[in-house]
Parts: structure tokens; C-alpha cells; sequence
């Protein structure tokens, strides 16, 4: 297996801090389906984009591998040891305690909350006038969070300083994970004291509204009641710190991954009018004001809807590469993966590879109908796969179905854009998403 030296890492430093994707793809059309790359003397990653191997870590062989210290330490000096960034029984014992809050009966109760935060960031839409969405989709689903969570029209302005305090970070620690040689530089010249104290301000913001819900006596049925409610085995509930770890998780990965997956729908919408076209024919005949049917009902209409999401997932996945460390010796047909071995599956090659992939780079949602999903399910993980798929997959497609069902039902979308400029820091984000809204 070819090794990309560390001389090679360091000539192509600058672009792989700006964007590591490129460099990724030459390596794997040079070098084959994995390549291993020399990080310092003693660290050797192997990247991959086989099919076969990305199954065997995340589902088949999952307990012989954990997350990597990427997530279970970089990150999670900044949001805490939540689902998203611990590992072991400490994992185990939080998922356990925190996924009963995103069946989907729950969220049938949260659906409602919402529409109608979807509906508030829309108005701020103004017709004929040119929008660069993406700021736009991340208020909408910071806020859709927020509500989901606190049920609380006023905390706008500590939603925004918490918003603030993730993005910085977020940028803080891409430096950190690019230019690991430079760590040494960023402890003494303080800058990771700076953004510690930042992540330690969110938490106090979130603690603040945690003891007023508490003080207040009122229980809303929300995602923070949910886990308010949570118990560990002994009875006993989860402490403050780990609270607060898991609430800021929610936050962080559940914002974002939506206003980029929004975001990059709408434009692929934009430029394929005959497919914008077929979505406002089906969201036309859906009422979700009509009271004789739920929400759940009403997006569950939405196939259509549901498979343009899908195929903008598929070209451009929040999750663009997923890390794991092998906890034991493990062979998958004639790789040797020693114990201590990191992983590094690029999701966003899977996605595009022609090997499994019929005209990989064009925008076909009919390739999701639902009689053909057998034939991608092991080409596709917009949200991971196996024990550690996402716990909130089914809040995020919701959500997405409502906002876009809105959206294309009141206004005709266009950009003069030709091709959209992606920006990969811990999910893959958009750069600027500039649309023009018609109204209908």
C-alpha cells in the first residue's frame, strides 16, 4: 500500500489546511482505494474509500474499533464528552440514555415547534432579491434546535453568542487537526486557552437557561425535559457537567449538518428547474395547515422532497470523512490494521465514486426511489452507519422536508452561480450560496 510521505504533507500544507479534499482525490486516483499518509515520525493514518472496508469498521467488526482522538480529546475539549465525542461505556450508557428523546413518536410531539421556527427565519426572506442562504439555513436550524430544546421564544441574543462561540471554536480546531505541527504554537502563543475560555462562556450561557427551566416548575415536553428526565440505571440523573456536555452536542452537531445540508439542496434545486418543478407539483397537493392530518402524516407524503435531500447528501455529505482507531489487531481481506491503527473513510469519495455510481456527479434524486435502495446501501452514509449512525437522523430529515416543502411552495429559486464552492471544517459546509427568490 502506497505511503504519502510527510515531505508531502508539508509541500501541500497550505491546501490541505484550506481544503484537504483535492489532495485526498489525487492520492486515491494515484494510489488505489486506501493509501496510508505519514502524519509525524511515529503517526500513519490509512485513508480509504473502499466499500467493503468502510462496513467492516462501522458495522461489521464496530466493537474492534472506537473513535479517534480527533473527536474523543480535540474536540471534545471544546464540547465536552457527549454521544458525539466519547467512546467505551461511557458512550454506550448516554446513547442509551439520550435516544428515546429522538423516536420518531417523540418527534412527532416536537413537529409542530418546529414549523413554526422554520416559518419565523423564513419571513425574513425577501422576494426578487438576491440571498445567500447559508447564513439564512444556519439561524433557521440553529433555532429550530433551540426551540426543540428550550420550547422558549427568548433567547435569541444567548442562541446567537453560543452560535458565535461553536463557529469560532469550530474554526480554532481545524487549524489544530491540519496543522498538528503547529499545536506547540497555538498552546504558548494562548490561543487554545482563548477559545477554551469561549467554550467554557457557552456553557455557562446553557447552564443559565438549564436552572431557570428548573427553578420555573414547568415541564414542556422538549428535547431538555427529555433529558431532564433521563436516568442512569441506579435511578440517579445525569449530573450538570454531563448535562450541559450532551445539550451543547445537540447544539453543535444538530444546527449544522442541516443548515449545510439545506444550503446545498437549495442550490441543487436552483439549477435543476425541471426538478425544482417536480417538488412544487408534490409539496402543492400537501396542506400541512389541513387538520385532518398530522405533520408526520404530511411529510411523509413528501417522498419526492425527501429524495432530492437524499441526493444532495450523496454529493455533498455533512460527515465527509469518518475516523476510528482500531482497539485490537484486525485484517480485512490483505490489509493488516495493527492495534492502534487510525482510519480515516472518506465518505465524500464513496459518494462520487464511478466504480458504484451512475453519473456520480450529476443531481438524480430518482436514483433514491425507495424499490432501488438495495442497490446503494452500501455505497451511502449520510449519517454514519452501524451503533454510532447519528442519533438524530430522523429530527434532521424532518426538518429539512418542512423547510424545503416551504420554501419551494411560496417562492421559484434560481442563482446565477455556476458551481458551489465547499468549505470542509469538522462537517463539509458550503462557501457562499447566493439565490434568487420569485415569488410563485
Amino acid at each position: 500500500m502506497k505511503l504519502v510521505s510527510r515531505f508531502q504533507v508539508l509541500k501541500n500544507a497550505r491546501r490541505i489546511l484550506k481544503n484537504p479534499l483535492p489532495f485526498h482525490h489525487e492520492n486515491f486516483e494515484a494510489y488505489g482505494d486506501c493509501f496510508r499518509v505519514q502524519l509525524s515520525t511515529k503517526e500513519i493514518v490509512l485513508f480509504t474509500r473502499n466499500p467493503g472496508l468502510i462496513k467492516h469498521i462501522l458495522q461489521k467488526q464496530h466493537r474492534k474499533y472506537e473513535k479517534s482522538p480527533l473527536q474523543t480529546v480535540d474536540l471534545a475539549k471544546y464540547i465536552g464528552h457527549g454521544i458525539l465525542t466519547s467512546s467505551g461505556e461511557h458512550w454506550r450508557t448516554h446513547r442509551r440514555m439520550v435516544q428515546p428523546a429522538f423516536h420518531k413518536k417523540k418527534l412527532q410531539n416536537l413537529m409542530g415547534v418546529m414549523k413554526e421556527a422554520i416559518l419565523m427565519e423564513l419571513e425574513r426572506i425577501e422576494p426578487d432579491k438576491v440571498h445567500d442562504v447559508f447564513p439564512l439555513m444556519g439561524d433557521l436550524a440553529f433555532q429550530v434546535v433551540a426551540k426543540s430544546l428550550f420550547s422558549s421564544s427568548d433567547i435569541r441574543e444567548k442562541m446567537s453568542r453560543l452560535q458565535h462561540i461553536t463557529e469560532a471554536n469550530q474554526r480554532m480546531l481545524i487549524k489544530e487537526m491540519r496543522q498538528p505541527y503547529l499545536k506547540w504554537w497555538y498552546r504558548l502563543s494562548g490561543k487554545i486557552d482563548k477559545h477554551l475560555k469561549m467554550a467554557g462562556e457557552g456553557k455557562r450561557l446553557l447552564l443559565d437557561i438549564i436552572e431557570e427551566r428548573r427553578s420555573s416548575g414547568l415541564e414542556k415536553d422538549d428535547l431538555l425535559d427529555m433529558l431532564l428526565r433521563a436516568r442512569y440505571e441506579d435511578g440517579s440523573p445525569m449530573p450538570d457537567g454531563q448535562l450541559l456536555d450532551e445539550v451543547l452536542i445537540l447544539f453543535t452537531a444538530g444546527h449544522e449538518t442541516t443548515a449545510n445540508a439545506l444550503s446545498f439542496t437549495l442550490f441543487l434545486l436552483a439549477k435543476n428547474p425541471a426538478i425544482q418543478d417536480q417538488v412544487y407539483e408534490e409539496v402543492s397537493k400537501v396542506d400541512f395547515e389541513d387538520s385532518n392530518i398530522d405533520l408526520l402524516q404530511g411529510v411523509m407524503q413528501l417522498q419526492f422532497v425527501k429524495q432530492c435531500i437524499e441526493e444532495a447528501l450523496r454529493l455533498y455529505p455533512p460527515a465527509y470523512v469518518i475516523d476510528r482507531v482500531a482497539t485490537e489487531e484486525d485484517t480485512f481481506e490483505d490489509i493488516l490494521l495493527p492495534k492502534g491503527t487510525m482510519v480515516l473513510m472518506s465518505i465524500y469519495e464513496l459518494h462520487r465514486y464511478s466504480n458504484f455510481w451512475e453519473r456520480p456527479l450529476e443531481f438524480d434524486p430518482g436514483r433514491f426511489k425507495e424499490a432501488d435502495k438495495k442497490d446503494y446501501g452500501d455505497y451511502y452514509y449520510p449519517f454514519g452507519a452501524g451503533p454510532r449512525m447519528c442519533v438524530g437522523n430522523n429530527f434532521a430529515m424532518y426538518e429539512m422536508i418542512i423547510a424545503i416543502a416551504e420554501i419551494v411552495k411560496k417562492y421559484s429559486i434560481s442563482s446565477d452561480l455556476k458551481n458551489i464552492g465547499i468549505n470542509p471544517l469538522i462537517s463539509l459546509k458550503p462557501k457562499a450560496v447566493p439565490l434568487m427568490f420569485t415569488e410563485r
